[in-house]
């Protein structure tokens, strides 16, 4: 697209009939990926992953229901490493959705709203996000650790 043609795309009419020069958008390559860009998508996949992982746990709770047999299979899939990783997944996820929702409350307050306020809270609920995690999930492995050796013992 040459230069004119592109000027072109700029003038137009108004309901009135007049000419006006319509604004210029601004190019995709001014914007530079931030922070709070990243989060915002990531609230968005977490609340996927999160609603999808709600579904694997009412599924569990179905098979628990069913009796052992269906019980002891749901066990073996989520003691398998993968199933172990998708539960990680979805702990994180839901977490991560968790304190995401508490930062748009503060918005919806109309507080933290600056730049630079916005920045700050994305890393805060970023740590916050990992330390949850890494307590919860630890928290379940020692527990997990404990029944087993009650278990043996």
């Amino acid at each position: 697209m040459s230069l004119d043609e592109r000027e072109a795309l700029y003038d137009g009419v108004n309901t009135d009939g007049k000419f006006l020069r319509r604004p210029m958008s601004p190019h995709v390559e001014i914007y530079r990926f931030r922070l709070s860009m990243a989060l915002s998508i990531l609230n968005r996949i977490s609340s996927v992953a999160s609603a999808a992982g709600f579904g694997l746990a009412i599924t569990w709770l179905g098979a628990l229901a069913a009796g052992p047999k269906e019980y002891k299979r749901a066990q073996r899939v989520l003691n398998n490493p993968v199933g172990q990783l998708v539960m990680v997944g979805w702990s994180v996820a839901t977490i991560y959705h968790f304190v995401a929702g508490i930062r748009h409350l503060i918005w919806d307050e109309g507080k933290r709203f600056e730049k630079k306020q916005i920045d700050e809270d994305g890393r805060v609920s970023v740590a916050v996000t990992s330390g949850l995690s890494v307590l919860l999930i630890g928290a379940v492995w020692a527990l997990s650790r404990c029944r087993k050796t009650r278990e043996q013992g």
